[in-house]
């Protein structure tokens, strides 16, 4: 199975390095040196990584064969895939693979069913479960424990707690109006 595991953001310096986007919680086990990762667009790569440190907060690396700023700057906004065994589970009971949320049934702690996940948008400061409607629309559930306090693999279903409005717009001006009130 293939994971996107980061995001190559600009050069950083002459020598070739970048800044990435991690987009995994294990970034020394999938980016550290010697990790070879395909690309998307696959043209870009494979890429493998040389070198790898942490500057001012972000991580930057650099790749065998890219030995100057416009070769990295050639990079720009390409992804980069980790190949994983679609067996392995995050270390972090509380951490899931985008793969192993899809098609999940997702319902409120009452059991209501809203649908199933259809995607997981990884925005740079929220994670988001797009869940596919009955009906066909589809909603955004924010990829948080307050709202998702429960993710059940064996059951194959995740429990949501949403807030007024989020299922609902009805909801949230029956939330207004108390408020007003």
């Amino acid at each position: 199975m293939q994971l996107v595991v980061a995001r190559i953001g600009r050069a950083h310096g002459i020598k070739g390095e970048v800044t990435v986007e991690v987009r995994t919680d294990e970034p020394e086990l999938r980016l550290g040196p010697g990790a070879v990762l395909a690309t998307e667009p696959a043209s870009a790569g494979p890429l493998t990584i040389e070198t790898g440190r942490v500057h001012s907060g972000r991580l930057l690396l650099r790749f065998e064969g890219v030995r100057d700023r416009t070769a990295a700057e050639a990079l720009r906004n390409i992804l980069l895939i980790a190949e994983v065994d679609p067996e392995e589970v995050p270390e972090d009971p509380e951490e899931f693979y985008d793969h192993q949320l899809i098609d999940l049934d997702v319902v409120t702690r009452d059991g209501t069913a809203v649908g199933r996940i259809a995607e997981v948008s990884h925005l740079p400061y929220q994670d988001l479960l797009i869940v596919k409607r009955s009906d066909g629309s589809e909603v955004m559930v924010p990829f948080v424990t307050e709202i998702v306090p429960e993710i059940d693999l064996e059951e194959q279903r995740a429990v949501i707690d949403p807030p007024p409005g989020l299922l609902d717009d009805s909801q949230a001006e029956i939330a207004s109006n108390r408020e007003d009130s």
